[in-house]
């Protein structure tokens, strides 16, 4: 399979440059993986860990982007809450946040349900306790879940699954749910029954759920795979730019669970459920529930790890 990058959109290049200089503001701190290992003490044998600044990453997407200027009402509820200094770690791909976790640099994560079972099967010693319920926006249903979708550009030829044969075909990351591991398991082997490559005349990573849809519309592709929420995302960042109606949706997965919201085991159990209460308790306050108008979610909800178990039987965490 191709392994193709796409540039970032300058526009969208000078929004991380602007948010990252929001989050620096807002008094967290954009942490290199050394350094952030160089401050976490080695915890006494058996004993559960309640370090003194809890380090906070999240997979980059779109949504991401957008949140990350969002994020500090919640991280301040957090903080009040735990007693904690709260840092952020800034990610750079979903495996940069994955190895994170699996080397002690950040503490509470954001990742997707394929790179949180990637995670798992590594050895990160986290678990999984909330995630969103999203409301319904566009093709994004209502719930804890959301769907990938094959969409190409309105008014192009391509218009069937059987037209997109041999076209230019975008996926996300290797590490993405919606954006690989499903095109690949569900679309692949079940519907066209043969590798994404053999179907398609080229397959390429973009690097985002924005990037590929933006790809499309643009006509630097012809077809892409991405997330009901990240694609409704990018319309809505688009401001009038990019409408649903631009798009065709050629084929739709399964329901697919949400992100999953993941702190690492090993810290003091008072202290994971004061970061587990923080998140299912933000619709009961304002600032809590402008963060959720702002990331199209009514509430947050527990999750287990069973919850995953669909994308372990999709072949996930390899």
């Amino acid at each position: 399979m191709h392994n193709t990058s796409l540039p970032r959109p300058q526009g969208l290049a000078s929004l991380w440059s602007r948010v990252s200089g929001a989050v620096l503001v807002a008094g967290t701190l954009l942490l290199a993986p050394g350094l952030a290992q160089a401050q976490t003490p080695a915890p006494a044998a058996g004993a559960c860990e309640n370090p003194k600044v809890l380090r906070f990453s999240i997979i980059p997407t779109q949504e991401s982007v957008r949140e990350l200027t969002l994020y500090k009402p919640v991280l301040d509820i957090l903080a009040k809450n735990s007693g904690k200094k709260i840092e952020f770690y800034m990610p750079t791909s979903y495996s940069s946040v994955v190895e994170a976790l699996l080397g002690k640099w950040v503490d509470v994560a954001v990742l997707g349900p394929e790179s949180y079972l990637i995670a798992k099967t590594q050895g990160a010693n986290i678990d999984v306790f909330a995630t969103y319920y999203k409301k319904k926006d566009g093709v994004q249903e209502a719930g804890p879940g959301f769907k990938s979708i094959l969409i190409a550009k309105k008014g192009s030829k391509f218009t069937s699954l059987d037209s997109v044969k041999g076209s230019v075909m975008l996926l996300v990351d290797p590490a993405s749910t919606s954006g690989s591991l499903i095109p690949e398991s569900i679309f692949g082997g079940k519907v066209v029954k043969m590798p994404l490559k053999q179907y398609f005349g080229k397959v390429a990573f973009s690097g985002g759920h924005d990037l590929s849809t933006i790809a499309v519309f643009d006509g630097k592709a012809d077809a892409a795979f991405v997330a009901t929420h990240r694609f409704m995302n990018t319309i809505t960042a688009s401001k009038g730019k990019m409408k649903t109606d631009d798009f065709n949706i050629l084929w739709t997965s399964p329901l697919i669970p949400q992100d999953p919201f993941v702190y690492r085991a090993s810290l003091c159990p008072e202290l994971k459920k004061q970061i587990q209460d923080t998140f299912l308790t933000l619709d009961q306050n304002a600032d809590g529930k402008k963060y959720l108008d702002n990331v199209d979610a009514e509430k947050f909800v527990e999750m287990k790890d069973s919850d995953y178990n669909v994308i372990r039987e999709a072949g996930g965490g390899k």
